[in-house]
């Protein structure tokens, strides 16, 4: 039989449901795995923090009494979010577990896992080794080690605030009213002591009005899943009510932030990342790098490599997924980076990715623009395209679609550009459009994204490859 943990074992991370694919003795077993998988000579030991969720401290405790007991000191450093635990992961020099399942329901758990410095760890870079440990370990094949290292108990978020405000100082920007949905996860942490006082740090000059701050695994008031527009309902709403200058919107474990706009309307992550780019490419030339690189993956909106090579630097188009962007991060030195889901990475944050780091990009932006500035104006620069979202579709063979789609366009578009990169890419021979079609890692899904020079054209390009899509699924 199958067993739970080979399910709960992703291609980037662990994920399922808690109590079944994931329970304290798993848990056990995966921390001694992650200690001799990650374990390196010089580190401190593992670092290992937890989200919101009713399950979480069990199963951290238990990982850190696994990891102990395979001889590696433990950090402790209870709820936090996961750019916290990337962050001292990377101050540390220390593999780091984080206990959580991001945006997922309240019934799921999990855990994201990297080495020191926060370099990811995914299914091909040692995951598979330590699901295959663990596995042996819980089915008797393997004896559990008997050590007994120490565990210890500190807190960052005082240093993890500090660190942040280090990078974007907010001290001299004009006054704003930010709304901040945390959507009861763990940027109801996290943001108090960011952009407030508390963590002891000075005040800015941030009003904050928070919406759903309360540590809630249950999510009582929406899922914390902002890439659903559903979630972003009350954001909205609470932007114009309380005529604030902007909102944002994190998922459960906030490594992820959404923003919206002063008229309640959200902005395209492509737009934040061009908005980030920019910044991040100045401040790189103003210190003499000649042509600074950004990372952007192949569903991002084209104004990011167009933003980037106007403004000098260097644009590098990567496949989707954080262990992707951060592997390409470190291979290339790019200062930052991208994604569609709103996922951004920074350099100088050891190349791992900070939705609060993304924020604080933000707000300095708008908070250094001339009083009246609104955030739509700000931005305006960067909707040039007109994008489809997000499709997808079920299909009952993701290979043989993506064949029958590979040949529809050399017959349908002679001279288009063509690429496999990641599913399958389309750009259309005048460059007007382009479209892309990847399979889901999980799911028998094929994902399509779309964006054109104008609406007229993404629709119908939309439909043409919805149809070829569904067509092979017995769909009209």
């Amino acid at each position: 039989m199958t067993h739970p943990l080979n399910r709960a074992v992703k291609a980037y991370d662990i994920r399922g449901v808690a109590g079944e694919d994931l329970d304290a003795a798993s848990a056990r077993a995966l921390g001694v795995a992650v200690a001799e998988v990650t374990a390196v000579p010089d580190a401190t030991g593992l670092v290992v923090g937890h989200d919101m969720r009713e399950s979480s401290p069990a199963l951290a405790l238990a990982l850190a009494e696994g990891a102990a007991a395979a001889g590696v000191p433990v950090e402790l450093i209870g709820l936090a979010s996961t750019d916290q635990l990337y962050l001292v992961s990377g101050l540390r020099a220390a593999p780091g577990v984080m206990v959580t399942a991001s945006h997922n329901p309240a019934r799921y758990n999990g855990m994201k896992i990297c080495r020191g410095g926060a370099r990811p760890v995914a299914l091909d870079t040692g995951l598979a080794d330590i699901r295959d440990r663990a596995i042996a370990l819980l089915e008797g094949r393997a004896p559990f080690p008997a050590g007994s290292a120490p565990l210890t108990r500190t807190d960052t978020l005082a240093e993890y605030a500090g660190h942040l405000r280090s990078l974007v100082p907010l001290d001299g920007i004009r006054a704003l009213r930010v709304v901040v949905d945390a959507g009861n996860g763990m940027a109801g942490l996290t943001t108090p002591a960011v952009l407030g006082a508390a963590a002891g740090l000075p005040a800015l000059p941030v009003e904050l009005v928070g919406l759903y701050l309360d540590l809630d695994g249950t999510f009582p008031n929406h899922e914390a899943n902002p890439l659903d527009p559903a979630t972003l309902v009350d954001l909205r709403a609470a932007v114009r009510d309380h005529r604030a200058d902007l909102g944002l919107a994190f998922d459960g474990d906030a490594d992820r932030c959404f923003v919206v706009d002063e008229t309640g309307e959200a902005v395209d992550p492509g737009a934040v990342t061009a908005l980030v780019a920019r910044r991040e490419i100045a401040r790189s030339r103003a210190a003499g790098e000649e042509r600074p690189t950004v990372l952007h993956n192949l569903i991002t909106s084209w104004v990011v490599p167009d933003v980037v090579g106007e403004d000098g630097g260097r644009a590098v188009r990567t496949r989707v997924g954080h262990s992707y962007i951060k592997a390409e991060m470190a291979r290339t030195g790019a200062v930052f980076g991208g994604e569609h889901s709103a996922h951004y990475y920074f350099r100088d944050f050891f190349g791992a990715d900070s939705g609060m780091l993304a924020a604080l990009h933000v707000l300095a932006a708008l908070g250094e623009s001339p009083p009246g500035t609104g955030l739509s104006s700000l931005v305006a620069p960067y909707r040039r395209y007109h994008r489809s979202g997000e499709i997808n579709s079920t299909v009952p063979d993701t290979g043989s679609s993506l064949r029958r789609i590979t040949a529809h366009a050399a017959t349908r578009h002679p001279g288009a550009e063509v690429d496999t990169l990641d599913g399958v890419t389309v750009v259309s021979p005048d460059r007007r459009w382009w479209a892309n079609v990847r399979p889901s890692n999980t799911e028998p899904l094929l994902r399509l994204n779309v964006e054109a020079a104008d609406a007229v054209t993404m629709t119908a390009v939309r439909d043409e490859f919805l149809d070829v899509i569904r067509k092979g699924n017995g769909r009209a």
